[in-house]
């Protein structure tokens, strides 16, 4: 059994507890959080000098924390990973062994997601530490593979424009709507035909729409209807990088 505490209880630290807490090969020892969760059946602390000893320490706290937290623990020569897809695994201080636990997925606090789909993104400086990073990711995915700090941090910008820009654009996508008095759900299902469809095609196959056809009229229209809208530059460049993708 592999014992793990985690420290930070946000929305990743929260589903990681709870993909661990079904699992029979990983056992969370302990959480280390800013604030007493009472909910929770298991040992906690706030206070960084009672984290108590654990195979490996899961740092979940925002990217602009993870360096300093990192540096406060009071243990040398243990074994320390933090799971963002964006910072680097030698932001960890050097006072105990480094690496990454990165699920790559998008991660709200009252959203199920079905963590054995989820890619586990791994990296460590020692072969035994990646060892057990893949021991522990096999526990609750099924994909666990290893990607350099240089590698995710290029994965990490593509689910960016994949996740939160996608995101971004349904939400212009509902502003549209709501303002001339039609309902966002009539959209559901196109965006979940649209997300289908490049399970099976490549994106550049997949891709539909007046600039994939170069309709001049169409893109005008909409130009036109977006004259007053603050839209109207971001309609233009996404038509333009359309059109030049071939």
């Amino acid at each position: 059994m592999t014992t793990v505490v985690l420290l930070g209880f946000g929305n990743v630290g929260q589903h990681l507890y709870k993909a661990f807490s079904a699992s029979e090969k990983v056992k969370v020892v302990q959480i280390y959080n800013r604030n007493f969760i009472e909910t929770l059946q298991i040992p906690q602390c706030q206070d960084t000098s009672k984290l108590v000893e654990a195979h490996v320490y899961i740092i979940a706290v925002p990217d602009q924390a993870i360096g300093n937290l990192s540096a406060v623990l009071p243990f040398n020569g243990r074994f320390v990973v933090h799971t963002s897809g964006g910072v680097r695994m030698d932001v960890l201080s050097e006072n105990n062994k480094r690496g990454v636990f990165y699920p790559l997925q998008t991660f709200s606090k009252d959203t199920k997601v079905d963590f054995s789909s989820i890619p586990i993104c791994i990296e460590a400086e020692q072969k035994t530490d990646l060892a057990l990073l893949k021991t522990i990711g096999s526990a609750v995915s099924e994909k666990v593979v290893e990607i350099s700090s240089e590698e995710r941090e290029k994965l990490h910008v593509a689910a960016v424009f994949v996740n939160n820009f996608s995101n971004h654009l349904y939400q212009i996508a509902e502003t549209i709507t709501k303002k001339n008095g039609l309902d966002f759900d009539i959209l559901k299902p196109l965006i979940t035909e649209t997300a289908r469809k490049v399970q099976r095609l490549p994106p550049a196959q997949a891709q539909t729409g007046p600039a994939k056809r170069n309709d001049k009229k169409t893109i005008e229209k909409h130009l036109k209807l977006l004259k007053d809208s603050e839209y109207g530059e971001l309609y233009e460049k996404l038509t333009e990088s359309i059109k030049n993708s071939g």
